[in-house]
């Protein structure tokens, strides 16, 4: 057990200890995170971004890794490559993968294309060879655009500032919005709902600017220079009264008239605003229960198949296209993304759907205890695509890989039912899964 005087040696304090800041230089600083990405003006002001926010956020919560495929194309294993770990883990210095794939959505809807930059390789250099393994991953603005290369601006870490490069289009995964006519064509549904906003915005501003919209009349004629010059120092009377007053009350002649003209302007801008965006939601396949966390499981299933699967095939096939090598994919490797199912489920349904899972053993019990939250079982008969009702030979858990010869099925070498019926040893009767007698072959 080490001493007070060994604590004292190996202990270290971040107050006590900080690291002084005179001997060393840390770069440029600011006020606010240099490497987010900003709206474009009019944006912000609008309900779109709530939009680009909710779709974005629905799309990073999907898995999205780099995995390897058999021979039919089907889900095999999860590849431990520097790609999956961007993905999965950390894409770059300031980002999480799925704050990563967050802020990609979110300024692929926002310029209508996005590149992905592969700020970091190793084994490889983008611009020479065509094999290289991508360590960081940043999103970038194209602000250009060549036959064979592109002009776009990436955040630079060891600046922290934005910084324009000309990049090959061989080497960086540039995707394009699925949804671009209807978000970012000059003339699109998006488009024509910022500027009502926008205007909308400027007349309430106008309608609460604090003006008072009055209209003096006075008892005599105003047709000289005389009488006008009288009128507006009577204007700027009535004026300085209210600006000087503590409760802003002002007096006037009795044989003057004033009326007041701050009634609203009647418009329909408002009503082509919810056109607008009823419009919007159903091109874009969103509804406003979906905004506010209220939609069923048939609106959710329709939303991630119509808007969610879209965008993510387009990262996915982006990127599987450009940061895989023609051999890496004919080895099968491939970029898939999968979204857990059981999230839409309520848990008064999931008890009966883990009864059907494991029962046709298509799921073991604790691939089912890994989606509760529950630790997995040490009962090695867990670890098995078994039917926990029927009592099988260990000939057949033995199938498995799991169970040996002998376990809790019955004696070496027989197999029986739940009826207690004695099968051939050789295998010349067969279990069906879903019943409780044999099947003779």
């Amino acid at each position: 057990m080490p001493t007070i005087t060994q604590r004292l040696q190996n202990a270290w304090n971040a107050f006590r200890n900080p690291r002084d800041p005179t001997t060393q230089g840390y770069g440029r600083s600011y006020t606010y995170r240099p490497d987010r990405y900003r709206i474009r003006s009019g944006n912000e002001r609008s309900i779109v971004t709530n939009v680009f926010n909710r779709i974005a956020v629905d799309c990073a919560a999907v898995t999205m890794e780099h995995v390897k495929l058999d021979q039919n194309g089907r889900y095999k294993d999860v590849m431990k490559s520097r790609l999956n770990n961007c993905l999965t883990l950390s894409a770059n210095l300031d980002q999480t993968g799925r704050a990563f794939i967050q802020d990609a959505v979110h300024s692929m809807f926002d310029e209508g294309v996005v590149a992905l930059i592969p700020v970091v390789t190793v084994n490889g250099n983008p611009w020479v060879t065509g094999s290289y393994d991508v360590e960081t991953l940043r999103t970038g603005k194209i602000v250009e655009w060549f036959p064979h290369h592109i002009r776009v601006r990436v955040y630079n870490e060891d600046t922290g500032q934005q910084q324009d490069l000309i990049w090959p289009k061989e080497a960086a995964a540039i995707v394009e919005n699925p949804f671009y006519s209807v978000m970012n064509e000059p003339n699109s549904t998006l488009q024509r709902l910022i500027r009502k906003l926008n205007l909308l915005d400027y007349v309430d501003e106008q309608s609460s600017s604090g003006k008072l919209d009055l209209i003096i009349q006075l008892p005599y004629v105003i047709k000289s220079a005389a009488r006008r010059q009288q009128a507006e120092m009577r204007r700027k009377d009535i004026e300085m009264q209210l600006a000087g007053s503590k409760y802003g009350i002002a007096y006037t002649d009795g044989t003057e008239k004033v009326t007041q003209l701050n009634r609203s302007i009647e418009n329909n801008i408002w009503t082509e605003v919810k056109d607008l965006t009823t419009m919007l939601y159903s091109q874009l396949g969103i509804t406003e229960t979906i905004l506010n966390g209220t939609a069923d499981e048939q609106t959710m299933i329709n939303y991630y198949n119509n808007t969610i699967e879209p965008v993510l095939s387009a990262f996915a096939l982006e990127m599987q296209r450009k940061f895989l090598t023609p051999t890496a994919r004919t080895q099968g490797q491939a970029i898939r993304f999968y979204r857990d199912a059981f999230k839409l489920i309520p848990i008064k349904d999931l008890a009966e759907l883990a009864d059907k899972f494991t029962r046709n053993e298509i799921a073991s019990s604790n691939e089912i205890r890994s989606v509760i939250g529950w630790k997995p079982s040490d009962d090695p008969k867990a670890d098995m695509l078994v039917n926990a009702n029927l009592n099988q030979s260990p000939d057949e858990m033995g199938q498995h890989g799991e169970m040996p010869m002998g376990g809790p099925g019955g004696a070496p070498g027989t197999a029986t039912t739940t009826g207690g019926t004695a099968l051939d040893p050789l295998g010349a009767a067969v279990i069906n899964a879903n019943l409780d007698k044999p099947v003779s072959t």
